[in-house]
């Protein structure tokens, strides 16, 4: 029986040839049989799909399955997906996780070999990606690319195991991504000449520029802490064949907002050419990452969006290989159910456990950043009582501690700046890249309680305080909830305007307590192990004497 043959009509927007005419589309099964021009006027624009070029799915708290039905209605038909977060806790096991539940879903999941898991040798994770991990999944065809390189010294260095990553990608002839935030000059030469042929970190301008003259294609990052945007979209209108866009981190109810959608109204908004804008938000991730998704090309998939106009870029319905998936902001993409996988062994803490004995006249203060994942470095005077370091809401030095999920031992301490708390404490397992716990407060009694909420819940994000107790589980590797993905961006939002009803001032204080613990990003972090300099590379202590 021949595929029944569907057809719909607008102006085509033909982002490769750089031209708009009005055509019907001819659309047999899953391909575009047959593009008819008309002499006729339309009203709508047929124009490519989205594709973020680079996210972790894990991020947005939903399970691969979950995650498209937000997605879609956003006009976004694929992603490159990099499992990285799983992975540090399941190991290879995760990274099959998320590709079998995408494949539950008409959406076009495009998953990486995650690079460094762990990212360093300074945390504990759930598990390790050899080499023979990494040649398992790069001999996949479902296996697009050597996800983000973010061991950048490893590489500059010529770190042997590292290295032996990067080869094997060019073995089995998949792209390779990297991470290079703040690398410029000779380091940076290097880097690229190893192979490293993206960077998605960048967050100054000359930054960016060094890269693009050394070849390398540009990520620009929107998401829900670290925002690059505005200084980088002049990429678009001057390095259109350069540049991609990509969300890397959303949380739930930032993805029910909008996705690549939002920057290519902005980019609109801006005057840039709506050629290259789309040419950033769909042809350059599709060609580049070698993808299967259509370019509104005779015998390409049907993936294609409908939208009003490029004034108000508003997305009327979203097609994947030919199938409807959304429709005027309501997703038909079904909702499936997903497994249950964790690894959990955080007994529940004490509150003695958080105590710091003073040991020197200073203290090393990480200082946070709002909308980036760069942090500040400082040194202060602690407030001290009984001989013991303790949060100063008075000057915002706040205790931050991380407990090792994967072993029952003692929690790691130090103190930050910037997260504004009056009173309380905030904590979650999503703590980027080996997602033990993180936990920031104005007590260690605060501390204490919402890392427990935490550990009760087997992964997921609290808020404590002295009225009230609130949690929203995510029982699955600790990152991501089986519900359904409106109900948990719903919870979510809820959980962050509680966070800063205890004074917060970021803009998304779970995101950017979610990046305290990401040693791969300097200034200075804390592992469980302890605090990290991530200029040095090494370990450092808290304490120091002037």
């Amino acid at each position: 029986m021949e595929d029944e043959i569907k057809t719909i009509s607008g102006n085509i927007v033909d982002v490769l040839n750089s031209e708009i005419y009005p055509a019907t589309l001819k659309i047999s099964g899953c391909q575009i049989a047959e593009i008819i021009g008309e002499d006729k006027t339309y009203d709508t624009f047929i124009i490519p799909g989205l594709v973020d070029s680079h996210v972790h799915i894990e991020s947005s708290m939903l399970t691969p399955s979950e995650f498209a039905r937000l997605s879609v209605i956003h006009g976004t038909v694929a992603t490159v997906s990099d499992p990285h977060e799983i992975a540090n806790v399941l190991g290879i096991a995760g990274v099959y996780y998320m590709i079998e539940d995408g494949r539950k879903v008409p959406f076009k999941f495009y998953f990486g070999a995650p690079s460094c898991v762990p990212a360093t040798g300074f945390e504990t994770a759930g598990a390790e990606l050899g080499l023979e991990a990494i040649a398992e999944l790069l001999k996949r065809d479902d296996i697009k690319y050597l996800s983000e390189v973010m061991n950048y010294p490893g590489v500059i260095y010529q770190d042997q195991e590292v290295m032996a990553k990067i080869e094997l990608a060019k073995k089995y002839k998949k792209r390779i991504d990297g991470h290079a935030p703040g690398v410029k000059g000779e380091m940076l030469e290097k880097y690229v000449k190893a192979g490293i042929e993206t960077d998605h970190e960048t967050f100054e301008k000359d930054e960016a520029l060094q890269k693009l003259g050394l070849g390398m294609k540009i990520l620009i990052r929107e998401g829900s802490a670290a925002k690059n945007f505005d200084t980088l979209s002049f990429g678009i209108d001057e390095y259109s064949d350069m540049c991609m866009l990509c969300s890397d981190d959303k949380h739930p109810d930032d993805l029910i907002m909008g996705q690549i959608d939002e920057l290519v109204r902005r980019a609109l908004a801006l005057g840039y050419d709506k050629m290259k804008v789309l040419r950033c938000a769909s042809v350059n991730p599709v060609q580049h990452y070698g993808l299967d998704v259509g370019l509104l090309q005779k015998g390409d998939f049907a993936d294609f969006l409908i939208i009003d106009s490029f004034e108000d870029f508003n997305i009327l319905k979203t097609y994947i290989n030919g199938e409807k998936v959304a429709e005027n902001g309501t997703t038909l993409v079904p909702r499936v159910s997903s497994q249950i996988v964790n690894y959990f062994r955080a007994q529940k803490k004490d509150v003695s456990e958080f105590q710091v004995k003073r040991t020197g006249e200073t203290i090393n203060v990480i200082e946070a950043i709002d909308n980036q994942v760069i942090t500040g470095r400082d040194q202060d005077y602690p407030q001290v009582v009984d001989n013991y370091a303790v949060s100063d809401t008075e000057r915002d030095i706040l205790k931050i501690a991380v407990v090792n999920r994967y072993e029952d031992v003692p929690p790691a301490i130090g103190f930050i700046r910037n997260f504004g708390l009056k009173r309380g404490a905030i904590a979650a397992s999503v703590a980027h890249d080996s997602h033990n716990i993180v936990a920031v407060g104005v007590s260690d009694e605060d501390i204490c309680g919402a890392v427990n909420m935490v550990i009760e819940n087997n992964g997921g994000l609290a808020v404590v305080c002295d009225d009230f107790q609130e949690a929203l589980a995510l029982p699955i590797a600790g990152l991501m909830s089986n519900e359904d993905g409106f109900k948990v961006a719903r919870a979510y939002s809820n959980l962050d305007k509680r966070a800063k009803k205890l004074g917060s001032r970021l803009k998304a204080p779970f995101m950017t307590l979610s990046f305290m613990a990401l040693l791969v990003i300097p200034k200075l972090k804390l592992s469980d192990k302890g605090l990290f300099d991530g200029e040095k590379f090494e370990l450092i202590n808290l304490f120091e004497d002037k």
